[in-house]
């Protein structure tokens, strides 16, 4: 009998619950220590979401590269790809920061806010995985 699909066993949400508390949490507290109140660069926002591409580039290059998304593998991918990645990082504060910045009649800085974000956040995530990548290939050399 095949294996029940992943988004249809529980038993994963563990993973994923664990890891959203944790970078929910940790979002919480950097927002907390650096507020964000316009006309200022969102500080606090765009750091979380560099820091989460970068993260996400490294681990998933890294889980990809040690072989099949099974077993212990998974339950990493879900615990701090999908749990603390996706709920370290934060779309809906990036859309209502550069909301608020326009509002606010600050189109320049709202428009850097987001073209830096997408770009430097871009070549984050490629550099996690060239990272991820480097070190993997480095490992090979050596046996």
């Amino acid at each position: 009998m095949a294996a029940r699909p992943l988004h249809l066993r529980p038993s994963v949400l563990i993973p994923i619950f664990l890891g959203g508390v944790l970078g929910t949490g940790a979002r919480y507290l950097l927002e907390k220590a650096y507020p964000f109140e316009p006309p200022e660069w969102p500080w606090a926002t765009f750091f979380i979401n560099l820091a989460g591409a970068f993260v996400l580039g490294v681990l998933l290059e890294a889980l990809v590269r040690m072989g099949d998304d099974t077993g212990r593998r998974q339950r990493v991918r879900l615990f701090a790809g999908t749990g603390f990645c996706g709920t370290f990082t934060t779309y809906s504060a990036f859309a209502l920061e550069s909301s608020l910045l326009f509002r606010h009649g600050d189109v320049a800085t709202g428009l850097g806010y987001m073209a830096a974000t997408v770009v430097v956040g871009g070549f984050l995530a490629w550099a996690g995985i060239s990272l991820a990548a480097a070190v993997h290939s480095g490992r090979g050399r050596r046996r």
